[in-house]
């Protein structure tokens, strides 16, 4: 091959430089986000590259901006609840609908307690990632605190449990969207209303579960039936069956995730427990799973698209601005989504 013929093939930074009539050091920090281009060597150097098919060197581009372009999303979860979960093929979608056109690359980072978070932290530790994006974190977990050490921009989904004072994060108000589905339920008329929580260990399971406790405080009722399902199918049918064989005479059941009422559905249904004649339920998320039960599933909508996409611009808006800016928290209102099982 000649070098003529190798050169039209790859373009390189001197022709895109010649082309566009300006100094190879200008046409690199056109390219590479520098300052001190104007806007008609910016557009001439665009239009070069576009016309030459120019691809920039990213190793190079990040020596000028001391960026890498990935972010990463730390989700601290055993692998098979991972690809399990709707919450999280909804969180992965939204971050990476942000990412996308703004060429930023996003990195999965499955991070389980132990070696594996080490291993995690001694990888942001080397500056791999501009930011990082941690969801579905657990008190046992110290990513809140190895970031802010790491002085690693950051955002989280969910109130962490260390740190919320100084990270900033998304989330939704799940007191108030558990309390409104146990009132949804009283008002029904139940009496014997149990709840099936989330990890006590995770800040929403916790908020959840408090929800429900000041709704049954409220109005008077008993509220020592609840038991932890684990955010699972399977754990929703284990805490079910413990809650029929405590109090079979129970009428009224919150359950923390759409995905352990579907557990917890088909337990009632093997009882002949008829729903919501019975039985009347609620879960939480609305992310697909309550439309696809019989009967459907009156849920609590949990907005995670909007949670995630707006933590990822948040992140983005830090690392853009290269300086640290006052915490920022957004949390979204619950919306009670009606359908059959109540």
């Amino acid at each position: 091959m000649s070098d003529r013929t190798q050169s039209l093939a790859t373009p390189t930074l001197d022709e895109v430089a010649r082309v566009a009539g300006v100094s190879r050091a200008t046409a690199s920090r056109a390219i590479n986000g520098g300052n001190r281009v104007s806007a008609t060597a910016q557009a001439a150097v665009d239009a070069a590259v576009k016309s030459l098919g120019y691809m920039p060197n990213r190793a190079a581009r990040s020596l000028v901006t001391r960026r890498t372009e990935s972010i990463g999303l730390i989700v601290p979860e055993p692998d098979d609840l991972v690809f399990s979960d709707p919450f999280f093929v909804h969180t992965v979608r939204a971050v990476n609908r942000v990412l996308a056109p703004r060429d930023r690359q996003l990195v999965l980072l499955l991070a389980k307690p132990g070696e594996e978070e080490q291993r995690t932290v001694r990888y942001l530790s080397g500056r791999h990632l501009d930011g990082v994006i941690v969801a579905s974190h657990h008190q046992r977990d110290h990513f809140a605190d190895h970031v802010a050490e790491l002085g690693l921009p950051s955002t989280f989904i969910g109130r962490p449990w260390t740190g919320a004072e100084r990270i900033p994060y998304v989330d939704t108000d799940n007191v108030a969207g558990v309390r409104v589905a146990t009132e949804l339920l009283i008002e029904r008329g139940c009496r014997r209303i149990a709840t099936i929580t989330g990890p006590r260990d995770m800040t929403a399971g916790v908020d959840r579960f408090e929800g429900w406790r000041q709704a049954m405080r409220a109005a008077g009722l008993a509220d020592d039936l609840a038991v932890a399902g684990g955010f699972t199918e399977f754990g929703g049918a284990a805490a079910a069956r413990q809650l029929l064989d405590r109090s079979p005479e129970l009428d009224g059941l919150v359950v923390a995730s759409d995905l352990m009422a579907k557990g917890a559905l088909r337990v009632l249904q093997d009882a002949g427990r008829s729903v919501p004649g019975d039985v009347a339920v609620v879960g939480y998320d609305d992310l697909g799973v309550a439309e696809q039960l019989d009967p459907q599933l009156t849920t609590v909508a949990n907005p995670i698209d909007e949670m995630a996409e707006q933590a990822a611009r948040m992140l983005l808006d830090q690392i853009d601005a290269a300086r640290t800016a006052r915490p920022l928290r957004l949390i979204f209102p619950p919306t009670l989504i009606r359908r059959e099982s109540a």
